[in-house]
């Protein structure tokens, strides 16, 4: 362990949001008296987060240039028996690198929300929110146990939960924030029986002192069953990170979130709640590699939702919507990435797109300002010559997020594709597919965003809600044109866009190739070869850039863009066209799968039946009406008939005895 990194700094990490939070959640609103005012609050709440970032930039500097590590226990809250409850932290290359992507982007949203949330009247809750959230996801990445882990992971639910709720007055808002609850509650079912099950049978929640008995984990089953325990306990770790990172059927909450202010979804869905699945996964990278099971269930999970995803992008009208949905599809890559082994690779691409995810989150809440809170794309165009910085900086992530050779998204999209291809599982297959379509689609949904909101005739002015907004507070002016938004909102665009550009360039080498990872991930090379094989044909950033200029994803990728193309730009009613011939499956994807009908109807409904069986048969009819109030009826019936017996006068007594002698002198002689 490394003198480099000092507790003390290591601890103003998570504290120095913590106490901005505090600060502006008490004294910044009514509960608090008001105290301090707007300025104040923003002040407050990014300094803690600016602290934050450059300490964990120094912290990953030390990790990287230094080697430095650190592994220990701060506070043992308590031991029941063998099993120490503790908290902790754990810096290596995986925490380090995801502290600077949760402070950076935290950072910039900050810096952003003081132009968007300008006039709404919980500016100081909304700051104090974020800070809290930024707080909360990074205990969970610096965690060296379980207990930890769980305390972020369910924080950041609990943060999220407030912020997609923020506009508490909007029935959708409320009906959002609530979804996306409830539907993390059934993950975190399935992640707290996974920590559970290693509690139960490693006797431990530390991370390290797990990992060393991994091997005796492998040689269990699960008790009756002959199911491999390692198996169940990465299942349900797995069941965990469906929830949190919205992997498919557990992500139908994800879309409905885009009821929170933009600047909120930005941290939501680019480097914090949505990446903790995928970090975890990758952190318990030592189990998941003793159960093959486990691995293609995985993959199969992360290939249905980056493609299934991406198609229901292609038909969103709503701008932060379509974005969303580009992120489930992405969150699919990463997790089919950690079903190849390569989780490396998964939490690469986690990093790139952090940045342009947020860079186009905050672009779509530029747009959305500068056409006075209008969200539908229908109603856009032309957008490019009032909103200069704004277009240059979602062309930019647009290119990163379809995989633009020398774009940061080329390089960790790529080698996605290539490790699932050189993957020996048997879900390969199906996965190499769904990557592979999954380009097109992408390219296809992103340009169709770009070119309807940017290019094109004008048709903002043509909008039948102009008036009406989208249920936002309209707040950022009056007038009817468009116009670029204010410094605090496109300094943060340009600062996420240089990373979009050079960021994958940069670090490829180190993070795939080097030993970044060498002691935060732990791969069985035998079983599992296709990093291996990414690592061998890895001959640097540019030959690899130049490599793909001949390749099948980027002529999917141009292919996708020029489809698009032609059919907004230059045949707009071949679209419409199309939507008639297809019709069923446009209500389809329209309806989502089904899948919100199926969960309100089917999965919503019969746990109500259920739950009322059980209270109308199991408490009402058994418990209260058998076994409580059957029992004192039963008592009551025979007290009632022994009262009359026990009546106080000899005479009854004395007949009592002399008709039980008749009775016994009548048996004897029956028996003779």
């Amino acid at each position: 362990m490394s003198q480099t990194l000092s507790v003390s700094s290591l601890l103003m990490v998570p504290l120095a949001p913590l106490v901005g939070s505090v600060v502006a959640g008490v004294f910044g609103t009514k509960f608090g008296g008001n105290r301090i005012g707007r300025t104040a609050s923003h002040s407050l709440t990014i300094l803690g987060v600016l602290i934050a970032f450059v300490l964990s930039a120094l912290t990953l500097k030390s990790v990287a240039l230094d080697g430095a590590r650190f592994n220990e226990t701060l506070y043992t809250w308590m031991t029941v028996g063998g099993l120490k409850m503790e908290v902790g932290f754990l810096i290596d290359g995986l925490t380090a690198m995801m502290m600077c992507v949760v402070t950076f982007v935290s950072l910039m949203v900050h810096l952003y929300t003081i132009g968007y949330m300008e006039e709404d009247a919980g500016y100081n809750r909304f700051f104090s929110y974020i800070s809290l959230f930024t707080f909360s996801m990074l205990m969970l990445v610096m965690s060296n146990n379980m207990l930890q882990l769980f305390f972020g992971w369910e924080a950041v639910g609990l943060v999220s939960y407030l912020l997609i709720g923020f506009w508490f007055n909007k029935p959708t808002a409320i009906f959002a924030n609530m979804k996306a609850f409830l539907v993390n509650r059934v993950g975190d079912f399935g992640f707290i029986l996974g920590i559970g099950l290693i509690a139960a049978y490693g006797g431990t929640l530390n991370y390290a002192e797990a990992f060393a008995k991994s091997g005796e984990l492998a040689a269990l089953t699960l008790p009756g069953t002959d199911w491999m325990l390692v198996t169940v306990i990465c299942i349900c770790l797995f069941i965990g990170a469906m929830g949190k990172s919205a992997q498919f059927p557990l992500h139908v909450w994800l879309p409905d979130s885009m009821e929170g202010p933009t600047p909120i979804s930005a941290l939501i869905h680019a480097a914090t709640m949505v990446t903790a699945g995928i970090f975890m996964v990758t952190r318990m990278s030592p189990l998941f590699e003793l159960s093959d099971t486990a691995l293609n269930f995985v993959m199969v999970i992360g290939s249905i939702t980056a493609l299934f995803m991406g198609f229901l992008g292609i038909i969103q009208n709503d701008i932060k919507r379509i974005v969303a949905y580009s992120t489930l599809s992405q969150l699919g890559y990463m997790t089919v990435a950690l079903g190849a082994s390569a989780y490396s690779v998964a939490v690469f691409h986690l990093m790139t797109h952090a940045f342009f995810k947020a860079l186009l989150f905050l672009a779509a809440g530029s747009v959305i300002m500068g056409l006075h809170h209008n969200q539908d794309i229908r109603w856009m165009g032309g957008v490019r010559k009032y909103m200069p910085i704004t277009w240059i900086t979602s062309l930019l992530g647009s290119l990163a997020l379809i995989g633009t050779p020398f774009f940061s998204g080329f390089y960790s999209k790529d080698s996605i594709i290539e490790v699932v291809q050189a993957s020996h599982l048997p879900s390969a297959g199906f996965a190499s597919f769904a990557v592979l379509a999954g380009v097109f689609v992408t390219a296809f949904y992103s340009f169709r965003l770009y070119f309807l909101v940017f290019h094109g005739k004008e048709r903002y002015d043509q909008n039948p809600d102009a008036h009406h907004g989208h249920g936002h507070d309209d707040h950022h002016g009056h007038d009817h044109s468009p116009h670029e938004s204010p410094w605090v909102v496109t300094v943060p665009l340009v600062l996420l866009a240089i990373p979009s550009v050079v960021i994958g360039y940069m670090t490829i080498g180190p993070m795939l190739a080097g030993d970044f990872f060498k002691d935060s991930i732990f791969i069985n090379a035998e079983l599992h070869p296709g990093m291996e094989e990414l690592v061998h044909e890895f001959h640097g950033p540019l030959q690899m850039a130049l490599h793909a200029l001949t390749s099948l994803p980027l002529l999917l990728a141009a292919l996708g863009v020029a489809t698009s193309y032609v059919f907004y730009m230059v045949k707009p009613e071949w679209p419409a066209a199309i939507k008639r011939t297809f019709m069923p499956v446009f209500t389809l994807l329209e309806n989502k799968y089904y899948m919100d009908w199926i969960n309100e109807n089917i999965l919503a409904r019969g746990a109500r039946m259920l739950g009322s069986g059980l209270w109308k048969v199991g408490d009402q009819a058994i418990i209260d009406g058998l076994l409580v109030n059957g029992s004192w009826k039963v008592v009551g019936a025979v007290a009632g008939v022994v009262r009359r017996v026990q009546s106080g006068y000899l005479y009854h007594y004395a007949f009592a005895m002399i008709v039980g002698i008749l009775v016994l002198m009548t048996y004897f002689v029956w028996l003779k």
